[in-house]
């Protein structure tokens, strides 16, 4: 059931990646130059309040270090670029390995 959940949320993921792919992949057909659009930008215009409140948890709660020194970092880079590596990163823990039967026996 567990493995179901990681392969899901991998999907959602992907699919988040992918529509972020295409929208930048118009805005650089328009600009007529490449066009990264980083996740900070993105998840500012979608939804501003939950991004402050992310960034004030992380500073108040955690360790304002681990904002400067890594999320920063992640937001910064583009926004389908980061969910690619969180659906493989997903996708990876949900993975079934299928068992090795007759591999070195002779049938």
């Amino acid at each position: 059931m567990i493995r179901f959940v990681f392969r899901l949320a991998a999907m959602v993921a992907l699919s988040i990646s992918v529509i972020m792919a295409v929208l930048d992949a118009t805005r650089t057909v328009a600009a007529s130059a490449l066009v990264l659009t980083p996740l900070n930008a993105s998840w500012l215009a979608v939804s501003p309040d939950t991004r402050a409140a992310f960034e004030t948890f992380i500073r108040g709660k955690v360790n304002p270090l681990l904002w400067d020194g890594g999320i920063a970092w992640v937001l910064n880079q583009p926004g389908f670029a980061v969910f690619a590596v969180l659906a493989f990163l997903l996708y990876a823990l949900g993975y079934r390995r299928q068992p090795r039967t007759g591999q070195f026996a002779p049938t």
